[in-house]
């Protein structure tokens, strides 16, 4: 039975663990082949938790292999336009065509907002926000030269619809790629192209990993009547990846063929509450 991707091309970003890995793993599995893209390496100083390695993003490869689907890899920073925009053409190149772009790569730092420094803040807008609009901009075009139409999904946040105490650069960041969401489908959407963001509340990843809890409980001490904003309506308080991977796998397929411009919740109510 044919998956919802079948023969299908995505472009993902932040593919070597989490929810890019989902994402990846997913696709592959509905059918479609893979450009997948990761930094694989150090973070900036002040990302509290693990940095993904070459060996996670193997292990992702090998996932995808395992699917039978093809998947073409490299290790790029989403803030090298030149070098992302380079990967793409290289993997549209050697898969033939590209229909979906899943701008997954972000990065979150927990910290009070006067301990927000100008490094950390521009490092936060520079993956989220300018990596995001890379993304977009180094695959747009090979899926509008297919003239099959197509489906771009942006990684948004609960912070991109509501927001997230402690995280003023992060909240900042995701209200952009949730505003940038819509723009892009106003766009593309003359090509078929729909583009369409989605919000995770908290997701099981290695973004809890290192000194994230150390992190966010200093920040927590300083107004904790802060910390029990976005309470979730059902009794699930966290998602795991593979859940926002089925929601992007619906955006991207032919299902969700006249969804565009829309920013989809993954939270469990929590944006509402």
């Amino acid at each position: 039975m044919p998956g919802l991707l079948t023969d299908k091309v995505a472009f993902i970003t932040g593919a070597a663990r989490g929810q890019g890995r989902a994402h990846a793993v997913r696709m592959a599995n509905e059918g479609a082949d893979i450009i997948a893209i990761d930094i694989a390496g150090p973070l900036p100083p002040k990302v509290p938790y693990d940095s993904a390695t070459p060996d996670d993003f193997a292990e992702t490869v090998d996932l995808v292999k395992a699917t039978g689907r093809r998947i073409f890899h490299r290790i790029v920073d989403v803030r090298d336009y030149e070098g992302l925009t380079s990967a793409v053409a290289d993997g549209v190149a050697e898969l033939d065509r590209l229909d979906v772009i899943v701008a997954n790569a972000g990065i979150t730092i927990a910290e009070a907002w006067h301990d927000i420094t100008p490094e950390s803040f521009r490092d936060v807008m520079d993956i989220n926000v300018t990596g995001t609009w890379n993304t977009v901009m180094a695959g747009a075009q090979h899926i509008i030269d297919g003239g099959r139409g197509g489906s771009v999904i942006l990684v948004s946040s609960l912070a991109g619809v509501k927001m997230q105490a402690f995280m003023v650069h992060y909240t900042a960041s995701k209200h952009a790629v949730t505003g940038m969401a819509r723009a892009f489908a106003a766009e593309l959407g003359r090509h078929h192209i729909r583009v369409n963001s989605i919000h995770p509340g908290p997701v099981i990843t290695d973004m809890g990993t290192g000194n994230m809890v150390v992190a966010l409980n200093k920040a927590f001490e300083t107004n904790p009547t802060l910390v029990q904003m976005g309470t979730p309506f059902t009794p699930n308080w966290i998602v795991e990846p593979e859940d926002v991977a089925a929601s992007a796998v619906w955006l991207a397929s032919d299902e969700a063929k006249h969804i565009t411009a829309v920013a989809l919740a993954i939270d469990n109510g929590m944006a509402q509450f």
